[in-house]
């Protein structure tokens, strides 16, 4: 049996069902006769709750029943609290529904739930809240109104970690001190599904069907929030149209409308439209970091600082004081070998949604915050880019190499992926296309980041494989796939590991009723993990196997090869399913299912160059990406079309924060782009031709020697556009310390040396 996979480029096997509308969503799935809920969201940022009138919404039309506050249970959200040298983040219950007073524009006050979506949407706006207003903190900075009792100053958290006395000593002592301030704006995900769920209950048994990233730790806080035993609750989880980290923890909504078909004795169905999602999802990002970095005379960079402060939104959300602390710091030393590092995060809350995972969480905030200073440090210094990274990158003979501040990175040859990215990136060939550019009035700027990544989520999971009756072949896994084409690469990964045709295999995923565990989708775990995992349960069939063929045969030393089993002394060469047909004869059940284990001891890093030139029109300031080159080192690939694919999609999410995407709320705490009006996403046209290729390192925390793909294009693409748009400006003398979005307002000011402060 071979050990990998064969690294085909299979296309995607769910793709057909997918473009010819045969996808089965979360809306569609829902029972006969399920009512329509609509919520009552708070129209204030801040204030005490005076009145809310639920009778006028029971009065409406069509309306089956309506929960406020003190019709569902008093549960609070899960929250993973951060603690540090003794101390703990500021951790405030929330609760379903916003008891005695509210804290961002949005927030859930009650659940209307009614025979048609516009009685309930009707009825919800029949509640009319009253609300005596109060200010509203929405700067990301400590102080103003009080948000929480426990947080008088706003601030949840003061983190830090490292060494602060040998960075702070390095940094006096240095022949160069380069200091950078680096915005990570806050953007929304906007998932092409929103949010939406249906719920339920047949006496005393919950089914609860939502669009999520893993059903287990809902099944759980649903148990445990309708005091319930965990087989009494059936969580299962249908196609899902994007992720992205924001869909991987629980909602108030979720538990509503578990409530809502309690209590109205019938199904009940809730989808977010667009401006709703906007105002009540988990928003990524926002955060200010202020580094220093030290370099010797040689350009040797000795010390490294980040002080940050992050937005946690009103709420503290499932992960969110993880983000930009543990996170953030398992990649903050980067690819460079120095001797100190420190960091420090404070968490603020503000009158605004919550905010937690998004692609990459805290890992493209770290690397977005270090390459940008990098990229600094070179021009103040007058280093070529390239050099300066590669004066100071780990080399391969220090591996593994223990960072000083969080991880160990088993294996990389960042100085040859470097090599590779400037010759495939064509520098040589920039000043060409430069001069071209200046003939017709545009800026041109090319920007490098050399990223890496930690692999993150459960280090174990289970693959349970099952051979059925009609002679298929199911496979159970813990993982979710949100659109990443997870049926097909564990399909083609079986099946060449068993020689079964990957057309005759299922993907079973998302329902607790068929999969025992599970540690779901996050942290690019899935395939790495997953694969694990059903080479555990495959290794178990082959020696079953084996041992029966052996016993039925009186052979001694079967053997397996990936295709056939080999029966000494016979002409026997069956194929697992044709074992598995015999087994079945034979009245064998023990050998027609296996479950087993996977684990992984570490995490894998991938790592890799991006490489973007940009261009700047200086009449209208308009940014375009016109070339982008990838070298990336994923490691050993089972499916190298589907990674590809998986850095195009985090390039584009990258790109759209550096050019576009941007949060905006008023002093009030209003969400000015609630829309699509106002809140501008990435097109196509925005998107280069991307310059995509790998050269792995094989990871040695595996068995298949991989490293996840799936946030490493947006881990890159911040800091790659980020620099490459300063080297424009910087190449028209102008030095400036403009921040992401760099939207044609904001760096037609930049040209025209005006305040962007204005905007």
């Amino acid at each position: 049996m071979e050990k990998f996979g064969r690294a085909q480029p299979h296309r995607r096997f769910e793709d057909n069902r997918f473009i010819t509308g045969r996808g089965r969503y979360v809306d569609d799935n829902t029972p006969d006769g399920a009512l329509f809920a609509a919520f009552v969201r708070s129209p204030a940022a801040h204030g005490a709750i005076e009145e809310m009138d639920l009778d006028a919404a029971r009065e409406m039309p069509g309306v089956v029943a309506v929960l406020g506050p003190d019709d569902v249970p008093d549960y609070g959200m899960a929250i993973d609290t951060l603690t540090w040298d003794g101390k703990s983040a500021v951790s405030p219950k929330r609760h379903i529904f916003a008891k005695g007073r509210v804290r961002f524009v949005g927030e859930p006050m009650a659940i209307v739930v009614a025979e048609t979506r516009d009685q309930a949407r009707d009825a919800a706006e029949a509640a009319a809240p009253m609300i005596e207003m109060e200010d509203a903190h929405t700067a990301l900075a400590p102080g103003g109104p009080t948000i929480h009792d426990e947080a008088p100053d706003n601030v949840a958290m003061d983190w830090s970690k490292g060494d602060w006395d040998g960075a702070r000593a390095a940094i006096d002592a240095a022949a160069h001190v380069v200091r950078t301030r680096v915005e990570d704006n806050r953007v929304m995900v906007v998932s092409m599904e929103p949010r939406g769920c249906w719920a339920e209950w047949d006496g005393d048994h919950l089914r609860f069907d939502y669009g999520g990233q893993g059903v287990w730790p809902t099944r759980d806080e649903m148990a445990d929030c309708f005091d319930l035993p965990k087989e009494k609750v059936r969580v299962t989880t249908p196609d899902v149209g994007g992720g992205f980290g924001m869909k991987g923890f629980n909602y108030p909504e979720y538990f509503a409308v578990a409530a809502a078909a309690r209590a109205a004795g019938r199904p009940v169905r809730w989808m977010s439209d667009r401006t709703e999602a906007m105002l009540s999802d988990n928003g990524g990002r926002g955060l200010v970091t202020d580094t220093v970095m030290a370099f010797d005379a040689d350009h040797r960079l000795l010390a490294y600082t980040c002080d940050t402060i992050c937005d946690l939104g009103a709420q503290v959300s499932e992960f969110a004081h993880y983000i930009q602390t543990t996170l953030f710091a398992k990649v903050a030393q980067g690819v460079y070998d120095l001797d100190h590092i420190a960091l420090r995060c404070r968490g603020i809350f503000t009158n605004t949604a919550p905010t937690d995972a998004y692609r990459g969480a805290g890992r493209p905030e770290a690397i977005f915050a270090l390459e940008r200073s990098m990229d600094n440090a070179a021009r103040q210094l007058g280093v070529d880019p390239f050099e300066l990274r590669r004066r100071n990158f780990i080399k391969p003979s220090q591996m593994p190499y223990k960072t000083k501040i969080a991880e160990t990175y088993d294996v990389g040859d960042f100085a040859r992926l470097l090599d590779l990215t400037h010759g495939r990136g064509d520098v040589a060939g920039f000043e060409a296309r430069r001069a071209a550019d200046a003939e017709r009035g545009l800026l041109r700027g090319m920007g490098l980041c050399y990223y890496i990544e930690s692999i993150l989520g459960d280090k174990e999971e289970r693959a349970k494989i099952v051979f059925k009756d009609d002679g298929r072949v199911a496979i159970h896994v813990g993982t979710q796939s949100n659109g990443q084409g997870h049926e097909t690469v564990y399909a083609t990964f079986l099946s060449d590991q068993t020689g079964i045709a990957a057309d005759l295999i299922d993907v079973v995923q998302g329902d607790t009723a068929q999969i025992e565990t599970g540690g779901g989708t996050g942290g690019s775990r899935s395939v790495t993990i997953q694969s694990v995992a059903t080479l555990a349960t495959v290794s178990t069939i082959v020696k079953d196997f084996s041992a029966y063929l052996a016993a039925k045969f009186e052979a001694e030393d079967v053997g397996f090869d990936d295709e056939r089993f080999r029966v000494p002394g016979s002409n026997e060469t069956p194929t697992m399913l044709e074992v598995a047909k015999m087994a079945r004869e034979d009245g064998r059940e023990d050998l027609l299912s296996f479950d087993e284990q996977g684990t992984i001891e570490s995490r894998s890093f991938p790592n890799g160059g991006h490489l973007a030139e940009v261009t700047i029109d200086p009449e209208t300031g308009k940014v375009d990406v016109v070339r982008y080159t990838v070298v990336d080192d994923f490691g050993n690939m089972i499916n190298p079309l589907l990674a590809e694919g998986q850095v195009h999609g985090g390039v584009a999410q990258g790109l759209g924060q550096a050019i576009c995407e941007r949060t905006v709320y008023d002093e009030s705490g209003q969400l000015i782009t609630a829309s699509f009006m106002d809140y501008a996403m990435p097109r196509a046209y925005d998107m280069p031709m991307i310059a995509f290729s790998t050269e792995p390192v094989p990871s040695t925390t595996n068995p298949m020697g991989m490293k996840g793909c799936g946030e490493a294009g947006t881990v890159g693409a911040l800091a790659a556009v980020s620099n490459a748009v300063h080297d424009a400006l910087d190449r028209a003398g102008i030095r400036t310390d403009l921040q992401m979005p760099f939207t044609p307002d904001r760096v037609w000011r930049a040209l025209k040396r005006t305040d962007v402060a204005a905007e």
